[in-house]
């Protein structure tokens, strides 16, 4: 199977016990989340951070799209549930446009390609 890798950012509220809550939840996120994760065609996901700078790696397979994930978003009310309640947590980075919130990186270096 052939996957393909995606790397965004978000930050968080600069408030130390609003981000151990985050951390929190993502100990054991939702399992329906999990499976709207999944359904999408991701077949891997972590998240990092460093201070309120969050890191997100995304490897999905051939069915997955942002298109079609945000789609199957917005008509799950329980992911709607668990995106209203993380917002509590992030901020939008400073140059996101209104209502964006994970953003897609650009890569710049590949040890495989540029070593």
């Amino acid at each position: 199977m052939k996957t393909t890798r995606y790397c965004l950012a978000l930050d968080l509220k600069d408030d130390p016990k609003l981000i151990k809550e985050y951390e929190k939840y993502h100990e054991k996120i939702w399992p329906e989340i999990t499976k709207s994760i999944v359904d999408g065609g991701v077949v891997s996901s972590q998240i990092y951070r460093l201070e309120t700078r969050m890191f997100m790696i995304l490897e999905v397979d051939e069915t997955f799209s942002f298109e079609r994930k945000t789609k199957m978003d917005q008509e799950n009310p329980k992911v709607q549930e668990w995106e209203d309640l993380m917002w509590k947590y992030q901020q939008a980075l400073p140059w996101a446009a209104p209502g964006q919130k994970w953003m897609l990186m650009d890569k710049v270096f590949d040890l495989k390609e540029n070593g």
